[in-house]
């Protein structure tokens, strides 16, 4: 039942965001990768507070699925000026979000670590790299914000591109900025390469330079786009804008914030493991989120396309596209699954020689791979629902399960039974079948789509 021509579509929005978040993933590893060559210490620093990026990351992005409704939907529509007008308050949503979280960040950096239950050996380490890290957050809310409007209106190959030169430039500041001054052999040739031996710090320095030149170079490509450019428009608040923005934005950031803040109290309980099982979760976090890629550069595409088909009324559009949509999603997160149980021990030994994490790592991985295909249908579903405007239900659906089953599980696991991690992600397996069941539901039911003509797919 798949439409091959809505396929090719499909593809074409989608390959460049999977192939933007391959790079910015492999980059991901290659941090892990250096940092862990440091000691697993400096390895929990780093990951102790990734699901505090998280939440600051996954709120901000709430705003952008916000313009990203509302000018797929004007794209679909044909009304370019309104298109334009969305752009330019997406600009100055931005710079506000970026300056309020930067201010929050730096003044928070001492006690997050704190709150997140880190070893009190790593603490000041890990206030550190958070601090340096958040300095470049209205840069980051550039990226994320503004990369979404231009998907919005299709364009998902600028945001591919400078995503590869942020990607690039944060590699190579780490060689410079992680280890000191040192000699390489090379064809029996020694080469003396310059560093400055910052270590967790200088990992952190070079990730705030990439990023910053990714904001300004995002913001650049706004102001160039034929369809979409803020230039000439007004930047003070358009009330009409605003409110038709965050009327799907807020429950989305709600949903976000609230998912988000889960993950957090998640990560902390596992912080208070200890060190081996901070680490083991950090990279097994890092190498599952690879295998996601599928399903977040699909998300995307749902997002985008239903937001035109929406936009144009077209109620026979939708329906075919989450007929094509849901079966290409799972089948993508099949090969995904069976890959990262296939290749889990190797992924996690490329982070650790710690042989207690690197089983640990590993045992969790193949535990996960198997619930991979089950993921594949919230994800679309609710990225469809996001480009017709409809974010309240998905709200409701994660915030449930994340507290009720993520998070109520893994305390009476870890706190009251004393189990470890193996029981903490079998919670977190839990949470995504119980997400399945209910996107799933509400899929085979045709509520999902706002223009049917009946309750059927």
């Amino acid at each position: 039942m798949i439409n091959m021509k809505m396929l090719g579509v499909i593809l074409t929005l989608a390959w460049p965001t999977m192939l933007e978040q391959l790079m910015q993933t492999a980059v991901q590893y290659i941090d892990t990768a250096m940092v862990g060559s440091l000691g697993t210490r400096a390895t929990a620093a780093v990951g102790a507070t990734s699901t505090v990026n998280w939440l600051i990351g996954s709120t901000v992005s709430a705003i952008g699925v916000g313009f990203l409704a509302l000018i797929s939907q004007a794209m679909g529509a044909g009304d370019r000026e309104r298109a334009r007008r969305a752009s330019a308050q997406a600009v100055m949503m931005t710079a506000a979000t970026g300056m309020l979280l930067t201010g929050m960040t730096m003044g928070l950096s001492g006690a997050i670590p704190v709150w997140m239950q880190v070893d009190p050996a790593i603490r000041d380490l890990t206030s550190s790299y958070f601090r340096i890290l958040y300095s470049s957050m209205l840069f980051r809310a550039s990226s994320m914000i503004l990369g979404m409007v231009l998907r919005s209106a299709g364009d998902t190959r600028t945001p591919l591109r400078v995503g590869i030169w942020v990607n690039l430039i944060n590699v190579v500041l780490n060689f410079v900025m992680i280890y000191p001054s040192r000699e390489w052999t090379v064809f029996g040739q020694g080469i003396r390469l310059w560093g400055l031996g910052w270590g967790v710090e200088g990992a952190a320095a070079a990730s705030a330079i990439a990023y910053a030149y990714g904001g300004i170079a995002i913001l650049r490509a706004l102001y160039l786009h034929k369809d979409i450019s803020p230039r000439g428009k007004r930047f003070r608040p358009d009330r009409e804008i605003l409110k038709s923005c965050f009327r799907v934005a807020l429950p989305n950031m709600a949903q976000r914030f609230g998912t988000s803040l889960g993950y957090v109290v998640f990560a902390a309980m596992i912080n208070s493991l200890g060190e081996i099982s901070t680490a083991a979760h950090t990279i097994a976090n890092t190498v599952e989120s690879a295998f996601y890629i599928p399903g977040w550069g699909m998300q995307t595409a749902a997002a985008t396309l239903a937001g035109n088909a929406f936009g144009a009324g077209d109620g026979k559009k939708l329906k075919e596209l989450g007929k094509t949509m849901v079966p290409l999603e799972v089948a993508l997160m099949v090969v995904s699954g069976g890959l990262l149980f296939l290749f889990a021990e190797p992924l996690v030994c490329l982070f650790s020689r710690e042989q207690q994490v690197i089983r640990l790592g590993t045992a969790v991985l193949k535990m996960v791979a198997v619930s991979e295909p089950f993921y594949g249908v919230p994800i679309v579903v609710e990225g469809m629902m996001q480009g017709t405007g409809q974010t309240v239900t998905p709200l409701k659906y994660n915030l449930v399960t994340m507290w009720g089953v993520r998070i109520a599980g893994t305390f009476v696991c870890t706190r009251m039974l004393g189990l470890g991690l193996r029981a903490a992600w079998a919670c977190m397996i839990g949470h995504n079948l119980a997400l399945f069941f209910l996107f799933g539901f509400l899929y085979r039911s045709g509520r999902w789509n706002i223009l049917r003509e009946d309750h059927s797919i």
